[in-house]
């Protein structure tokens, strides 16, 4: 009898398991569905911001504001509120209704796509909500992925705002930038979370000196995308559409131009120019290293294709950056271009993060 019910403990525990991990998945699943999603959102920001299509909508309407626009009235209207902007006055004053209606496009649909991401985020959780698809442990992490969310939105229009007042053609380039670190920050907690319900511990690495190295790489790719934002809020690629020299110059000159010295660090267009191309040739060089270091770990194979994405990625990267810098005089071809290198900066990032989630410092078992 006693072993009837030790055989039945063990058959519930793993039917138990089981259904944990089957559970595990399809909330993983959803999430990734996000992580994709946001991506897309990201891309059409890139998009919006290229096409200079952010301050086509002057109003901030939650509901209201999905329905597009259809009669002629309606458009017009939507049109006399964007010649209020001095972007119209002062940029686009030769714009017709049917140049603001492409710009009106874009930025509704960015923020279409935006409160789409909203409903699967909520349909999947009410759905796994009811289904007790949840464990407990999940619960402050959804809590803390709504409030990121509701956070980007508001940030999304504290940006657009900051390009809606006198004497401002563009949105701030430090709101953009804001708002852009918003959404990354989203991806990778949305991609960790996902990888914490499909990973055990068991699947991954101990090895301290990668995780450092890797978590110095991570530290500088996300300064080096803060600056990636600063570079297009200053429209700064324009300011040295030049390689491999800045404009004939190692360290270019005007550098230091603006008082006090720190404003040059965020607000002077061949500066920021200049770090932003430092920074990239010293991840290539960091990368490298790392990569090398990890070749002697073998027998992992998710691991080894993550080792050899980020070489082949942070190549890739560099070479758009190249190319879209030499194109930045070119607007059709820098919109090409920007929002490929974009992409492949998204995908770089969630290749980072993962190899950091997969490796730990110590073994947890002896």
């Amino acid at each position: 009898m006693s072993n009837y019910k030790f055989c039945y403990c063990i058959f519930a525990l793993d039917m138990e398991n089981t259904i944990t991990q089957r559970n595990n998945r399809w909330v993983a699943t959803w999430l990734l569905v996000g992580v994709a999603m946001i991506i897309v959102q990201v891309l059409l920001g890139g998009i919006t911001r290229l096409t200079e299509s952010g301050l086509s909508i002057t109003e901030w309407k939650p509901i209201t504001g999905t329905l597009p626009t259809l009669s002629d009235a309606a458009w017009q209207a939507e049109f006399d509120k964007y010649k209020f902007t001095d972007q119209f006055k002062y940029v686009h004053q030769n714009f017709t209704l049917s140049n603001f209606k492409f710009i009106f496009f874009w930025e509704w649909f960015h923020r279409l796509w935006a409160r789409l991401i909203g409903v699967v985020f909520l349909v999947g959780f009410v759905y796994f909500l009811v289904t007790k698809k949840f464990n407990k442990q999940m619960v402050m992490p959804m809590i803390v992925l709504f409030v990121l969310g509701g956070l980007q939105g508001l940030i999304g229009w504290v940006m657009v705002k900051s390009g809606l007042v006198p004497e401002k053609f563009y949105v701030g380039h430090i709101e953009l930038t804001t708002h852009f670190t918003a959404a990354m920050g989203v991806l990778c907690y949305t991609i960790w979370f996902a990888l914490s319900l499909l990973k055990t511990p068991q699947q991954k690495i101990a090895h301290a000196g990668l995780q450092k190295l890797m978590l110095a790489i991570t530290i500088l790719l996300a300064i080096q995308l803060i600056y990636g934002g600063f570079m297009a809020g200053l429209k700064a690629a324009i300011t040295a559409p030049t390689w491999p020299y800045i404009n004939g110059y190692l360290v270019p000159p005007g550098m230091t131009e603006l008082t006090p010295f720190t404003k040059n660090l965020v607000s002077n267009p061949i500066t920021v120019h200049f770090i932003h191309r430092g920074i990239a040739y010293l991840l290539v060089i960091l990368i490298g290293i790392w990569f090398v270091k990890a070749k002697k770990l073998v027998g992992n194979l998710f691991f080894n294709r993550l080792r050899m994405a980020v070489l082949l990625l942070i190549s890739t990267q560099l070479i758009l950056g190249i190319l879209t810098v030499l194109n930045a005089t070119y607007p059709n071809r820098l919109l090409i271009l920007g929002v490929v290198h974009q992409f492949t900066g998204m995908l770089l990032l969630i290749n980072v993060i993962t190899i950091l989630f997969v490796l730990k410092k110590k073994r947890l078992y002896s």
